[in-house]
């Protein structure tokens, strides 16, 4: 998506994403996000940029559609992650580490829960630095929700979001969710994809 493209050509309206606030950041920022930071805010908020984040959730869904869904495997040690990452592996048959990430998943074959993906998605690579390091060792390549704040040196596709709001999660991975059917031809329309945003929210 270039910069002259306008806002009808987003995934969603773009006052979904505004009251969602997948774009408002953190006060900080590294020099690895430089680029997808749109402005800084008078209160020292970093913006990401929502036309980045579009495009990357265009990129992901399409990179995670080449691959079968037992291939898959999504994590979120943040809480507000938990359920958008459960909703998203029930409807696209991956599997799926809400909570806390046992050491050794991707690297023990001796654990009850080891399991060999193909790709990993994180929803924080801070949070979740266990199961980043142990796929960077195996080589898997990962996809990362990554903040103003996030260092992305491991991260193979970066989807620039907040990544700590409870309704930035649900949204990202509900429009996640509905790109990977379309892609893999589960659904033929947006209007055959039933779930709302809501049902991917994590409860108060």
């Amino acid at each position: 998506m270039t910069d002259n493209q306008n806002a009808s050509d987003l995934l969603i309206d773009e006052d979904i994403y505004l009251t969602s606030g997948v774009h408002i950041g953190t006060q900080q920022k590294s020099a690895d996000m430089k680029d997808f930071i749109f402005k800084v805010r008078s209160d020292g908020l970093y913006v990401l940029d929502i036309k980045k984040t579009d495009e990357r959730i265009r990129t992901a869904a399409k990179m995670i559609s080449r691959y079968d869904p037992e291939e898959i495997l999504v994590v979120s040690a943040r809480q507000y992650g938990q359920r958008p990452v459960r909703e998203f592996s029930n409807r696209i048959g991956s599997g799926a580490f809400p909570g806390r990430f046992v050491p050794g998943t991707l690297t023990n074959p001796s654990l009850d829960v080891y399991t060999e993906p193909r790709i990993l998605i994180v929803t924080d690579p801070a949070a979740d630095q266990q199961a980043l390091k142990e796929a960077v060792k195996s080589r898997i390549p990962v996809i990362g929700l990554c903040d103003a704040n996030n260092e992305t040196k491991y991260v193979d596709l970066v989807i620039p979001a907040n990544n700590k709001g409870r309704r930035s999660l649900a949204l990202v991975y509900w429009l996640l969710t509905r790109e990977v059917l379309k892609e893999r031809g589960t659904i033929e329309s947006y209007s055959d994809f039933k779930d709302e945003i809501k049902d991917f929210e994590a409860t108060l």
